[in-house]
């Protein structure tokens, strides 16, 4: 039994859709076919915690400074920062939204 495997977007997808509290655990590990409940929970307090250099880690690499692999260029980096602060953009929008809904209610 082989790890599984899954893209930076699957698990920003899987945060946006538990910020949005509309789906259950069950249901986001459905929708984007994540084995086990756990997975969840542990892109969730990388999220909370600030660690979002941990969505693009490939598997089995533990980056204590946060900026990925010291292999990827300077433009790389950046790029994968700015790809993480518009998707963290969406979500944080996404969230006030819902949360001024509710305050109507």
């Amino acid at each position: 039994m082989g790890k599984n495997v899954y893209s930076s977007e699957v698990k920003w997808a899987v945060v946006k859709d538990k910020l949005s509290s509309e789906l259950t655990n069950r249901e986001i590990m459905e929708k984007h076919g994540i084995k086990s409940e756990s997975q969840i929970h542990t892109w969730m307090r990388w999220y909370r915690s600030n660690e979002i250099y941990r969505f693009d880690q490939p598997i089995g690499k533990q980056y204590t400074y946060g900026l990925g692999p010291d292999s990827a260029s300077e433009d790389d980096k950046k790029e994968r920062q700015l790809s993480h602060l518009k998707t963290e953009n969406e979500i944080l929008k996404k969230f006030m939204e819902i949360e001024r809904e509710l305050r109507k209610k």
